[in-house]
């Protein structure tokens, strides 16, 4: 069978609504998500690289300097690496066919959405509840 995959985003917002997540929508999101994740594993792989060859040598300002751009690349790293697993799920939820719709509600998250955060699981009002709790848990503390 062969997906008439949507060439840009102006093709998937003129579908219709009906077609909410049709084979197209979801394999030019598969595709958008396996770009994404592999810029994520080059961005990586250019980390690796960086923290190998970090030096601890020279005075004492040289390795202060050198200590806070390894943490920087760090966490750096660490987010990148959250990111990839992020991908990795959203891509798992491609396949089981819960993609495109809230985790929360099993509401649609909405193209437009989507297609700012392609890993979003939750719709922006379920998101906005989320935040809201997670604020006033944070007041209380």
């Amino acid at each position: 069978m062969t997906v008439n995959t949507p060439a840009n985003e102006q093709e998937l917002l003129a579908m219709p609504a009906e077609d909410y997540m049709n084979d197209a929508q979801l394999e030019y999101f598969r595709q958008l998500l396996l770009k994404e994740r592999k810029e994520v594993e080059e961005t990586l792989e250019e980390m690796r690289g960086s923290i190998g060859m970090a030096e601890s040598s020279g005075d004492d300002s040289d390795r202060a300097a050198s200590e806070e751009e390894l943490r920087y690349t760090l966490r750096q790293a660490d987010r990148e690496t959250r990111l990839w697993r992020k991908i990795n799920a959203t891509l798992d939820r491609i396949d089981e066919g819960d993609y495109g719709f809230c985790e929360e509600t099993g509401e649609p998250i909405g193209l437009k959405r989507l297609l700012l955060r392609p890993t979003a699981t939750l719709t922006i009002e379920a998101k906005q509840r989320q935040e809201q709790q997670e604020n006033h848990y944070a007041r209380r503390r």
